[in-house]
């Protein structure tokens, strides 16, 4: 039998460790600077925004009050869970320790598909007269926030103060 070489050495058990150099403060302080965090707060009340934004499109294009409202759920759809899972992630317990965080974020993220899916699903008991396109399209743009919490740095990331 022919044993195959590991392409990299973290493969082999008989690579010699790198040396682990932990950061200074100062070194802290200029990473967090320059790579901040991203504030899920933010992102959420944007969300709410955008919602708003929607649902008064949708409602002004159409004319019709139930195309607004329809919309309006459809952004509700994602922003009630968010907050619900940006709640879930900023409490104390999650900042015990890593695998608190880790565990708390899976399960915070199941709880968020999960409302966000009965929420869908109770759509047509909950308003009269729902317009599918027009609530999937709140749900969609609503949802795209997110994406543009990540491009958008100066607004969604808070500044340090040195």
């Amino acid at each position: 039998m022919t044993r195959m070489q590991p392409e990299s050495s973290w493969e082999t058990p008989d690579a010699p460790d790198e040396e682990f150099i932990p950061l200074t403060a100062q070194q802290v302080q200029d990473l967090r600077r320059t790579q901040p965090l991203l504030s899920v707060w933010r992102v959420v009340a944007a969300q709410m925004l955008v919602g708003l934004l929607v649902a008064f499109a949708a409602w002004g294009v159409s004319g019709k009050t139930s195309v607004g409202v329809s919309a309006g759920y459809g952004a509700l759809a994602v922003v009630i869970p968010a907050a619900l899972f940006a709640r879930g992630l900023t409490s104390r317990l999650n900042t015990l320790h890593a695998g608190a965080a880790v565990l708390g974020f899976f399960v915070w993220e199941v709880v968020k598909i999960a409302l966000t899916v009965a929420m869908l699903g109770l759509a047509k008991w909950v308003i009269e007269e729902l317009s599918w396109p027009a609530m999937l399209v709140g749900l969609v743009v609503t949802m795209k926030v997110y994406w543009v919490a990540l491009a958008w740095r100066r607004v969604f990331h808070p500044q340090v103060k040195t």
